[in-house]
C-alpha cells in the first residue's frame, strides 16, 4: 500500500505501533485516520534509526496523541531516499510543511526561517522593453510551480526545453 503526498509515493501507512526498526535516510509521515482518510499531523526526515521507542522519544510526540485522540489512531508513510543526503530530505520536509501546514510542525516551522523569499507581483513580471522589436530569448519565463526563473535547458528543431533553477520543473515550448 502506499500514499502519493504531491509528487511523492510514500510506503504505507502502517499503524505506529506496528513499525520495527531499523530506518535510514527516510522522509516520514505521521498521519491520524479518521473513517477513510488520513490527515498529516507532523512530517519530518530520519537518517538513521534503530532504536525501537524513536517515535515515543519524539518531542511532539505527545502533539500526535492529542491531535488523533489515542496512540492506535497514529500511522507512520516513509519516503525512502537511501542515496539522499540531508539537504535533499529536508527539502522535501519543507515542501510539505509548505503545502500541508502539519499542526504538530507549527512549533518549529515559526522557529525556522524560510530559504525563499517572497517576491511581489512586479518582480514577477517579465520586464518589457518599450521597443516592440526586442529580443523574444530575453524574456523571462517563470517556472508556474515555485515562481523562479526558467533556463533554457536544450534548444531542439521546433521546441525549447526549460528547466526551472529552483524546483527542478521541467517545460517544453514551441519556437517561434
Amino acid at each position: 500500500m502506499s500514499i502519493q503526498i504531491l509528487q511523492y509515493e510514500f510506503l504505507g501507512p502502517i499503524k505506529l505501533v506496528e513499525w520495527e526498526p531499523p530506518m535510514e535516510k527516510v522522509v516520514y509521515l505521521i498521519l491520524s485516520r479518521h473513517n477513510d482518510s488520513f490527515n498529516i499531523l507532523y512530517v519530518d526526515n530520519c537518517e538513521k534509526t534503530e532504536k525501537k521507542n524513536f517515535f515515543v522519544n519524539n518531542l511532539d510526540f505527545k502533539c500526535w496523541i492529542q491531535k488523533a485522540g489515542s496512540e492506535n489512531s497514529l500511522y507512520l508513510a516513509i519516503l525512502p531516499m537511501f542515496e539522499s543526503n540531508q539537504a535533499r530530505r529536508k527539502e522535501i520536509v519543507d515542501k510539505i510543511l509548505l503545502r500541508y501546514n502539519p499542526p504538530c510542525n507549527e512549533i518549529k516551522m515559526k522557529e525556522q526561517k524560510p530559504s525563499y523569499t517572497v517576491r511581489t507581483k512586479s518582480d514577477l513580471s517579465p520586464n518589457h522593453n518599450s521597443d516592440k522589436n526586442s529580443d523574444k530569448s530575453e524574456e523571462k519565463i517563470l517556472c508556474p510551480c515555485c515562481g523562479s526563473i526558467m533556463d533554457v535547458d536544450k534548444v531542439l528543431e521546433k521546441t525549447t526545453v526549460l528547466k526551472c533553477s529552483g524546483c527542478g520543473l521541467s517545460d517544453t515550448r514551441l519556437n517561434s
